[in-house]
């Protein structure tokens, strides 16, 4: 897999933060962005989720599964232990959706292409309807209330709660953006996207590409179920749609749609969902899903490799006319 050239590095950087200043200033000055801004970044964590996967050549039809176990996991956690701080439910409900994805990664990584991607989507839609039918226990459709934690050991207001989160998610999504690159330039990354390329010859160089696979699996997973746990505090609730198969098709989109080359896609592939679902439901409100959909046909055939694609392809011409 091709690497960015140092001119597009420096783009994505500029890139990473401008989005950072834009998300703070607008948080600030509009009270709604704040939590618009957090579930924006929440669904961009879940996409940078997909991205592992899309760079060992896998799709996940069904990853939303995580985020809904980790969702979860902070609504009981947080009725058994209500005194918790929200930081550590957030840990705690992560560590809970790792797990649980390194569980089913032992069987779905076994598998590849349609088969891989439509088993992730059966595995999310029993849990889906476990989570719906157990009404007792899960709230049904109505979902779990999740009251206002403390966080890092401060009882804030709303307006400040919001902020701190805001900042926090911020912060996450940056560190783990940086990590999540740091992963793909590494040995271990190379070996991943080896998993797309040529998966008979990392076994001839004495790799199992299950191990390798199963891997980015869990990292994969350990991505979107932060994402839930983060929804889950910052909404104060969480209902069986955060794991709905319309959710894990969202991510997927947004992960197609900026590319998998480089971290920076999923949060540029969120920006623009969000533009353009915003755009197509005040335009086009009876059929913006429709919207959603051309929108797609034309980046795959535009920008196959997604936004960041074409910006590196872009970059190289530049540099190669200069040259």
């Amino acid at each position: 897999m091709s690497h960015p050239t140092s001119r597009a590095r420096w783009l994505l950087r500029i890139g990473v933060v401008v989005t950072a200043f834009g998300c703070l200033a607008g948080g600030m000055a509009v009270p709604w962005v704040k939590t618009t801004a957090i579930i924006g970044l929440c669904y961009a964590l879940a996409a940078l989720g997909v991205t592992v996967l899309l760079r060992a050549g896998q799709i996940s039809f069904g990853h939303a599964l995580y985020a809904l176990v980790g969702g979860y996991a902070v609504g009981f956690i947080g009725r058994a232990l209500p005194a918790l701080d929200g930081a550590l439910l957030i840990v705690a409900g992560t560590i809970v959706a790792t797990l649980f994805g390194a569980i089913v990664g032992f069987f779905v990584v076994r598998y590849r292409a349609i088969f891989f991607g439509m088993l992730n989507l059966a595995i999310s839609m029993v849990f889906f309807s476990l989570a719906s039918k157990l009404f007792d226990l899960t709230g049904g459709s109505d979902g779990l209330r999740i009251p206002r934690p403390t966080l890092f050991g401060i009882d804030f207001d709303r307006s400040a709660f919001e902020t701190t989160m805001l900042c926090a998610t911020l912060v996450l999504a940056i560190g783990l953006g940086w990590l999540v690159q740091r992963y793909f330039d590494s040995a271990s990354g190379e070996a991943l996207a080896g998993v797309k390329t040529n998966e008979t010859r990392l076994e001839y160089l004495g790799m199992s590409s299950y191990r390798i696979l199963w891997s980015g699996y869990v990292v994969s997973a350990a991505l979107v179920g932060l994402s839930g746990a983060l929804f889950a505090v910052v909404q104060g609730l969480v209902t069986p749609e955060l794991g709905y198969w319309l959710r894990s098709g969202e991510f997927v989109f947004i992960a197609t749609l900026g590319g998998a080359s480089h971290v920076l896609g999923a949060f540029l592939g969120t920006l623009l969902f969000e533009l353009v679902k915003l755009i197509a439901g005040a335009w086009f409100s009876g059929v913006w899903q429709m919207m959603l959909g051309i929108v797609l046909i034309i980046a795959i055939l535009v920008a196959p490799n997604g936004v960041v694609g074409l910006l590196h392809l872009k970059s190289r011409r530049t540099h190669g006319a200069a040259r």
